[in-house]
């Protein structure tokens, strides 16, 4: 993708969205069901849209709201619902719709306290924290946010009773029955008047439990005794009210450089194809940031649900998040003897191959899965996984007692890893990384984008390793052609090529007309654009071996 003119600058009046034409399109806007782009659809993230396109709307929540009411009483979940928001502007709307459904079905809704915003990671902590005893009643969780996304856009997605994201079988009930709630005109809906429904609702503080528990899962006192001098972009997102909390309870040298809350995101500089979007693992959405790396020991940000991170290191300025991922592993499996000696390395299988070379030194298990966090939980839960991360900077790991901390991604622990790493070793996370590029070698990682018509798409989701006819990629004989992943066998809705030096990923968008293309070279530049020319005409091939 060519970068927008004005990437990383800072966004104009022409820029930011009308929130109140957003909000008020929440209210009027119908969705027509017999659109497909209209219909509830959940994703790897949950359903998203916009109001404008009539798909995000009050009605898509009213019915989504029913349907996982309905979903938790087939299930027998007595418990709880933890509801938490972020700073999107449709946000708001989306939490008063889904309380007035909520509690009019009987579901005991937890709200914060002050109505404050709540971020992913916290409400998989009290998922969690709530369902310890494993004794009935179970409690889950909803969060409002449609993550790192303009602020056009809304998101709404469940986390079931194990406090990760909802894997697809449980997804395609709620989401088949919104719509069928949809198609019958919302006669289905139980529904009572927002303010009823929030009386009834209980308000709880979500900040104080989860920030004290933060010594549980990191050297706390480490970073507080080594005085590391931390700098904070709330990038306007849902843990703003986190980070004074964090840093008054621990004695943290912490500065907040930015705490401004605004459904405009008007703050944001803009991202690389020109837009806002609030993405911390983006060098032109960060850029406000990384010009203040020299003024702290390390500079942190988070997405509006904060379950991404965003690392700027002094010696390095913003990291990869794949390079990222690789110290943190290192770290952690360094510095956590109390883990299970089996705990496996979770990874994507479009992250980086360093983390499979930084696994085969500490000579630990390495789980490779399909795109989606999804795919972590139930090892991060029953504590098979040390480690999980995903190549867009998502990740989460075990308490220092090895016992499960989250089983979403948390941007917050992720942050704080970093200063951990600081205090303990005395080097910053970007210094830890060069030494691993200098031992294993400086891998080279793009993702490209090309065009693809839904046949086409259909095709890439559903290959089979024997329509790949090539046996050499770039120059290499082709070691594996993966359609499913190693970790676990799943289907990954795609193909991986793998060679001794490189490796490539195709794999559709769910939701425009086009396929991705990951691709690493741990050679050089030439290398790796082999391998992405290269793969482009194995995909063709394959389209055109299917007609197309």
């Amino acid at each position: 993708m060519s970068l927008h003119p004005r990437a990383g600058l800072p966004a104009e009046q022409q820029d930011l969205t009308d929130i109140p034409t957003l909000v008020s399109a929440y209210y009027t806007n119908k969705p027509n069901v017999e659109v497909r782009e209209q219909q509830v659809a959940f994703g790897t993230s949950g359903h998203r849209g916009c109001s404008f396109d009539s798909a995000f709307n009050e009605d898509h929540i009213l019915a989504i709201s029913q349907a996982i009411a309905e979903y938790r009483q087939q299930q027998g979940y007595q418990g709880p619902l933890f509801l938490g928001k972020d700073t999107h502007a449709l946000s708001e709307p989306a939490f008063a719709s889904a309380i007035e459904v909520l509690v009019a079905n009987g579901v005991n809704v937890v709200v914060q306290a002050g109505l404050g915003y709540t971020p992913t990671p916290v409400i998989s902590h009290a998922i969690l924290s709530f369902n310890r005893s494993g004794d009935n009643p179970f409690a889950d969780g909803i969060v409002i946010t449609p993550s790192h996304n303009p602020p056009r856009d809304g998101g709404f997605k469940y986390n079931p009773p194990n406090g990760g994201p909802a894997d697809g079988d449980v997804t395609k009930i709620i989401q088949d029955r919104a719509n069928e709630i949809l198609a019958q005109g919302l006669t289905a809906v139980k529904r009572m008047d927002y303010q009823t429904a929030l009386a009834k609702a209980e308000h709880y503080d979500y900040v104080a439990p989860y920030v004290a528990d933060l010594e549980n899962v990191l050297d706390m006192k480490a970073i507080a005794a080594a005085g590391v001098k931390i700098g904070v972009d709330t990038l306007g997102g849902s843990g703003v009210a986190f980070w004074p909390a964090i840093a008054k309870h621990y004695g943290l040298d912490i500065t907040v450089v930015n705490d401004k809350v605004d459904p405009t995101f008007s703050f944001m500089t803009l991202d690389k194809d020109g837009k806002i979007r609030m993405d911390c693992s983006s060098p032109y959405a960060m850029a406000s940031l990384i010009k203040l790396k020299d003024q702290f020991d390390i500079a942190v940000a988070n997405d509006p649900d904060y379950d991404r991170h965003g690392i700027v290191a002094p010696s390095v300025g913003l990291m990869n998040p794949n390079h990222y991922l690789a110290v943190a592993i290192q770290y952690l499996f360094g510095h956590r003897p109390q883990w299970p000696a089996s705990a496996k390395i979770g990874k994507t299988l479009v992250s980086s191959s360093m983390i499979d070379r930084v696994a085969e030194k500490l000579d630990k298990p390495l789980c490779e899965v399909p795109v989606g966090f999804k795919w972590f939980v139930d090892g991060l839960f029953n504590s098979e996984f040390g480690f999980g991360g995903e190549e867009s900077a998502g990740a989460s790991f075990l308490r220092k007692d090895g016992g499960v901390w989250s089983t979403d991604k948390d941007g917050i622990i992720l942050a704080l890893l970093a200063a951990e790493i600081i205090a303990v070793t005395k080097k910053d996370p970007g210094v830890h990384y060069q030494a691993l590029a200098a031992e294993f070698g400086a891998p080279l990682y793009q993702r490209l984008d090309a065009p693809a018509s839904p046949e086409q798409k259909a095709v890439l989701s559903k290959l089979s390793p024997e329509m790949v006819e090539a046996s050499t990629l770039a120059g290499e004989p082709i070691l594996a052609k993966l359609t499913n992943a190693p970790g676990n066998n799943a289907a990954i809705g795609g193909l991986k090529v793998v060679t001794e030096n490189g490796w490539f990923a195709a794999r559709p968008s769910g939701t425009e007309n086009i396929y991705k293309i990951y691709a690493e070279s741990f050679l050089n530049e030439e290398h790796l654009k082999s391998i992405q020319h290269e793969a482009q005409q194995i995909v063709s091939a394959a389209f055109t071996k299917a007609g197309l």
